[in-house]
């Protein structure tokens, strides 16, 4: 079984890896791919952490690395808790940080998850299956306004306060309690409001949306940034692969933010983007993986006070 295709590992290695013998931290480690291919990459000296808070990913991630041994270390928690993790091994630098962020292919294929709106099952969505907010309760408790806000701001859902209005009007009826019923409820409303062909499922935005809701994908995205920044090592890199705008939009400002000379002379050290622009999968591996296709990946080195780039 594969648990998930990784997205541009030429690309994620090529930039990612500025020693063999450095510490590597994989913060979305998933199924293990990317984690596999660095640990490759590296001398026996290496090391790897790995974090997630799947635990069935995990799982998966503990087999797949078990012939590395003692070299990485598995550890379920968000993110979030970098910094604390890293205190807890005794590490206080890293070579770099990577970031493969959103769902995998393996928690939208499996249907008991309720990620997917072409499956129908019980809506879910946690990535941490030991939290207890998931996207039934929001679709059948959130008051109409919070729904139209979580659907505009999460999922850039034109039509968000039509939508809200709609599923309050439907629970009211009965509860909303799976995937399939909310997909053909949004499906429904698209075939009466908006004529023509469909560029994307109509559900697409309002289950990015409470996914991102449920895990608090984007809320604690600028602090774990920032938390890295602090533990990469100088020339150090930072690697953070994001699928869709409102994700891409956080990276490429927190990047922005670190390169500017005032934060660098504040804080004593700072960014040095590689690339203006982010690296996009090439036409090849989008036709043998087409979750790659919305794919983007920004890279930045670490840098000090002394080593400001001028203007």
């Amino acid at each position: 079984m594969t648990f998930h295709i990784p997205v541009m590992v030429q690309q994620v290695i090529e930039n990612l890896i500025t020693t063999k013998k450095g510490i590597y931290v994989d913060c979305t480690v998933g199924g293990g791919g990317h984690a596999s291919k660095i640990m490759e990459s590296i001398y026996p000296e290496g090391q790897l952490i790995g974090i997630d808070q799947d635990v069935e990913a995990l799982e998966y991630a503990r087999e797949r690395l078990a012939v590395y041994r003692d070299r990485v270390i598995l550890i379920k928690a968000n993110f979030i808790e970098l910094e604390m993790i890293m205190m807890s091994l005794g590490i206080t630098k890293v070579s770099g940080v990577f970031f493969d962020l959103g769902i995998s292919s393996h928690q939208v294929n499996t249907i008991t998850r309720g990620f997917s709106f072409n499956k129908d099952h019980k809506l879910d969505m946690r990535m941490d299956l030991s939290k207890e907010l998931d996207a039934r309760y929001i679709v059948n408790h959130y008051p109409e306004k919070q729904l139209a806000g979580l659907f505009g701001k999460y999922g850039e859902e034109r039509f968000s306060n039509s939508l809200a209005k709609l599923i309050v009007q439907e629970r009211k009826k009965k509860p909303i309690e799976t995937t399939g019923e909310l997909a053909q409820l949004i499906t429904g409303f698209y075939a009466r409001h908006n004529k023509g062909k469909w560029r994307i499922h109509p559900a697409t935005r309002v289950f990015q949306a409470l996914r991102i809701e449920v895990n608090g994908e984007l809320s604690v995205l600028p602090d774990t940034l920032s938390q890295a920044i602090k533990l990469i090592v100088p020339e150090g890199r930072m690697g953070v692969i994001s699928y869709h705008s409102l994700e891409d939009r956080i990276v490429k400002n927190i990047f922005r933010e670190w390169e500017k000379e005032e934060t660098i002379t504040k804080y004593g050290y700072g960014l040095k983007r590689l690339s203006k622009k982010p690296i996009i999968p090439f036409a090849e591996e989008i036709r043998q993986n087409p979750r790659a296709r919305s794919a983007k990946l920004r890279f930045a080195e670490k840098i000090y006070f002394k080593e400001v780039p001028r203007k």
